[in-house]
């Protein structure tokens, strides 16, 4: 189809002037700017493009018509339609950007968020998997007969050492494992001065569990934190003896891991005689998880309470060690670290 610009068919006119073609870049121009201001859609943009500047284009026409025109007048309109050319690209190119923009202020008005707005669904928390773990344990040991027991997390080196048999030079009493407070208090070690508070206030026969957080100057690693849960039992009746400690331990440590190999080995605790550390069998290794034995006398006597006649026995175990075996967990830190990502998996 032959391009007719304003009246002139410019295939077949054979009188085109410099003065018609300098006309019809002007009126082109006039236009183009109304249909590229007109354009809401960067399609339509595109379709204005192609029919004014592509090979079969409006601009084209003209450019073709130039051969009709003197060689000197054939430059001019060249340079007047290479402006015109760059004008209307480049008028293009900020409609574009312009409706990109309008389209991104729209949308971000309608997504503007209202926080006065009821929520939807709102997730559901979950308790951390220590004090799952936690929880457990404690459960196990009620349904044993015992009762849960607290105390203070800042103590006095009464409670935390002496009246636990532990001697003013033992390594226990260390800066480097202790945190000191003033005036002879301290952050608690363990959880062990739980049973002397209890036993000043209730007289035998007892069985209690005191769950709680302790605190201890380690180095932070995979295995080691400065703070941790502990999990102290103790037993106070006539007639105990290791054979009580060992039974119950046993039963404990079925009921949280299932059948694995137990194994116990002598150990030293200031505040029990004799004393032992209890092993499991765990991924081809034995891993130590707890520690325990019968309440030392001298612990009992300063207690007022008669050797000869009550006897007991003590256990105490680390409830992140607990946590990590029961759920394959490699690094301690995990436990601190408040990410979403592994909690929810609990």
């Amino acid at each position: 189809m032959p391009k007719v610009f304003y009246g002139y068919d410019l295939a077949v006119s054979s009188n085109v002037s410099f003065k018609q073609l300098k006309v019809e870049l002007e009126l082109l121009e006039v236009e183009a700017e109304k249909e590229i201001a007109a354009a809401n859609d960067s399609i339509a943009l595109e379709k204005i493009r192609i029919n004014l500047l592509g090979k079969k284009g409006r601009l084209s026409a003209i450019l073709g018509a130039m051969g009709k025109l003197s060689v000197s007048e054939r430059p001019l309109v060249g340079q007047r339609a290479n402006v015109l050319k760059t004008k209307v690209q480049s008028s293009i190119a900020e409609r574009l950007d312009s409706l990109k923009t309008k389209a991104i202020s729209e949308l971000i008005a309608r997504e503007v968020l209202d926080v006065t707005v009821p929520p939807v669904g709102v997730p559901l928390g979950k308790r951390h998997p220590l004090m799952k773990t936690t929880e457990e344990i404690v459960d196990l040991f009620c349904g044993l007969g015992y009762s849960v027991a607290e105390g203070p997390e800042v103590e006095n080196d009464h409670y935390n050492f002496s009246a636990l048999n532990i001697p003013e030079n033992h390594p226990a009493r260390d800066m480097q494992d202790t945190f000191y407070l003033h005036d002879d208090f301290l952050l608690r070690t363990h959880t062990s001065p739980v049973q002397i508070r209890h036993l000043e206030q209730n007289s035998p026969p007892v069985r209690i569990v005191a769950p709680g957080r302790v605190y201890r100057r380690d180095t932070v690693d995979s295995t080691h934190s400065p703070v941790f849960h502990q999990v102290e039992v103790l037993a106070i009746d006539e007639g105990l003896d290791f054979s009580h400690l060992r039974g119950t331990v046993m039963a404990f440590l079925k009921a949280f891991f299932g059948d694995l190999p137990v194994r116990f080995r002598a150990s030293y605790f200031p505040f029990t005689e004799p004393s032992a550390e209890v092993d499991v069998q765990w991924q081809g290794r034995w891993l130590e998880v707890m520690g325990c034995g019968m309440v030392d006398p001298a612990v009992l006597e300063g207690l007022k309470l008669d050797p000869d006649r009550w006897s007991g026995f003590a256990a105490g175990l680390g409830v992140e060690r607990f946590c990590m075996v029961r759920h394959e967990i490699d690094d301690i830190r995990r436990l601190y670290t408040s990410d979403l990502r592994f909690l929810d998996q609990f």
